[in-house]
């Protein structure tokens, strides 16, 4: 049986980190998707998919990841059925991650200055080229492995 879900999405708030009565750390987030196709009416749909992570993993994500910034999720599916006050049956999705990337730093997220065109010389790109001096690379057919 196969139960793998990876996602990539924005944090559309701070995670919420707890600790659980014997010390286990547990941080919950809701990540926003976009789908890959329109609805009918042709704009783009968003899925908002509720995560958990634990342990040390928890608190590096409760730590550096804030409301907007990116993140990848790789974990399982797991389903919760629960009795809400009105005593109806509801049931929970959520993913629970084996591992998080932080794929923006913190601060990197949108910001509202515009960026600066960056200037170059047309010579930049080759300071670091070891090969850019022009000279002659003297090789036999005995140096090469192959």
């Amino acid at each position: 049986m196969i139960n793998r879900v990876v996602l990539v999405g924005r944090l559309t708030r701070d995670p919420e980190m707890r600790y659980t009565q014997s010390g286990i750390a547990v941080a919950r987030f809701t990540l926003a998707c976009d789908r890959p196709f329109g609805g009918q009416d042709g704009k783009k749909e968003t899925d908002f998919i509720d995560c958990t992570v634990w342990r040390k993993q928890a608190e590096n994500v409760a730590q550096y990841l804030k409301k907007g910034n990116m993140a990848g999720v790789d974990g399982r599916l797991q389903i919760s059925s629960y009795e809400g006050q009105d005593g109806q049956k509801r049931q929970r999705a959520e993913v629970v991650a084996d591992s998080v990337r932080f794929l923006e730093l913190k601060g990197q997220g949108k910001s509202s200055a515009p960026s600066q065109p960056r200037q170059e010389t047309p010579q930049s790109n080759f300071t670091n080229d070891p090969f850019s001096g022009g000279g002659k690379i003297d090789l036999s057919d005995d140096d090469l492995p192959f």
